[in-house]
């Protein structure tokens, strides 16, 4: 429905601009018409009084013709001298205006009727001489009416077929969106692969159709993580629970109390995996936000055995718990793939302080560095949670962080520079 009324909105508004440009059209034509054909009865006018004076003279004191005129011209062209007609027949229904305009002794064009009269003085000494000629307008408002006629019959066709091209090109243009909305209707929500496919773009529609797939695609890729991602976390919190489901079960078969450690250490890494997974959906850009990077790096290692290098009154602009959430799932991998030694190094870099989190373990092949932030990409034990969640809260946060292929365990956070207070 929406595409065909755009389609009537279109169509419409080139009827519209049609009709105003063909009125436009006629309108200038018809003026410029009239005035082409006045301007001929003019011509015309002034023509045959140019002829009727050329043969009027004065002969022994009295005005005469020096040709007799026809009786053609009798009917159209009168000579009064002295205030008295010597030639011509004036029609009874203009003989009160031509002898207005024979007294009046100057050239000028009257109006009676359909016709027009073009009084001419004629200069005969001592003589009051005018030639008065008649025009007869009818062919030319005749002409000028079939011409009317003729170009609004033109423009009303010319309207008309600007409206069925611009409906034509409209609906061969939109058919492409029709097709995709019909498309997308039958897809429903249970076919969120399926694809448009319009092959190589033509036009703006084609170009669209090939966007809308590029925007499909990635909207799908991106539910997809969110899938692997919800499975990965549900994994990742059942395990603890298994665990002190299991401590239970065995102390209420044992008889035996459950071991405080044991239960703390699940509890531990539950609330962690809970708080990691908090932090990485609540993670915002902040520019005000700034954190003493050692403190942060300190509070991420916890407990555990982790070597820290980095100097004091090193501030970065990122919350603490953003750092904290960014490096403690890199340590908890280190940890879990290290021979015997974990370390935390740091480096100003321009605007930027660059830490190195780092293991003597076998480290990231060449291949899958670009990889390894994906969910479910794993290289030992676990179920690959930590990694994603870690990219998860560097691109919410604006922070940059990758794997270096270099023999070791080696993982660089890029984080911006606290600046210095004004």
């Amino acid at each position: 429905m929406a595409v065909t009324g755009f389609r009537k909105r279109v169509v419409a508004l080139t009827v519209l601009i049609a009709t105003a440009v063909v009125t436009v059209l006629v309108v200038v034509s018809h003026v410029l018409l009239s005035r082409v054909t006045d301007a001929d009865a003019h011509d015309l006018a002034r023509t045959r009084a140019e002829v009727v004076a050329a043969n009027v003279t004065a002969r022994g004191g009295r005005v005469v013709l020096t040709e007799n005129s026809s009786e053609a011209l009798d009917e159209v062209a009168w000579v009064y001298a002295d205030g008295r007609l010597i030639d011509g027949n004036v029609p009874p229904g203009v003989v009160d205006r031509v002898e207005e305009l024979a007294d009046s002794g100057r050239s000028q064009t009257a109006s009676v009727g359909t016709y027009l009269l073009y009084a001419r003085q004629v200069p005969i000494d001592g003589h009051n001489v005018m030639v008065i000629v008649r025009v007869d307008l009818t062919p030319y408002e005749t002409s000028e009416q079939r011409s009317l006629t003729l170009s609004l019959i033109l423009g009303g066709l010319t309207i008309l077929l600007a409206g069925g091209v611009a409906h034509l090109v409209v609906h061969r243009a939109l058919r492409v969106v029709h097709e995709m909305a019909a498309l997308a209707d039958d897809w429903g929500q249970h076919e969120p692969g399926r694809r448009f496919n319009l092959g190589v773009p033509r036009d703006e529609f084609g170009e669209l159709g090939q966007t809308l797939d590029h925007l499909l695609e990635r909207v799908d890729n991106a539910l997809e993580d969110e899938r692997r991602l919800t499975d990965e976390i549900a994994h990742e919190l059942r395990t603890p629970l298994t665990v002190l489901r299991g401590e239970a079960q065995l102390a209420q078969l044992s008889g035996e109390p459950v071991p405080p450690e044991a239960v703390l250490s699940e509890v531990d890494r539950l609330d962690t995996a809970i708080t990691t997974i908090l932090r990485a959906a609540r993670a915002r850009t902040d520019d005000e936000a700034r954190c003493d990077l050692r403190s942060a790096a300190r509070q991420a290692i916890g407990g555990r055995a982790v070597e820290v290098a980095i100097l004091a009154k090193a501030e970065v602009a990122v919350a603490p718990d953003v750092v904290v959430s960014l490096l403690s799932p890199l340590l908890e991998n280190g940890l879990r793939h290290a021979r015997s030694r974990v370390w935390i190094t740091a480096r100003v870099q321009g605007e930027a302080i660059v830490v190195h989190v780092l293991d003597d373990g076998a480290g990231f092949d060449s291949a899958d560095v670009d990889r390894v932030f994906e969910v479910g990409v794993t290289g030992g034990d676990g179920y690959g949670l930590g990694l994603s969640v870690v990219r998860r809260i560097a691109a919410s946060a604006g922070v940059e962080v990758r794997a270096v292929a270099d023999g070791r365990g080696h993982v660089e956070v890029t984080l911006p520079a606290a600046r210095a207070a004004m």
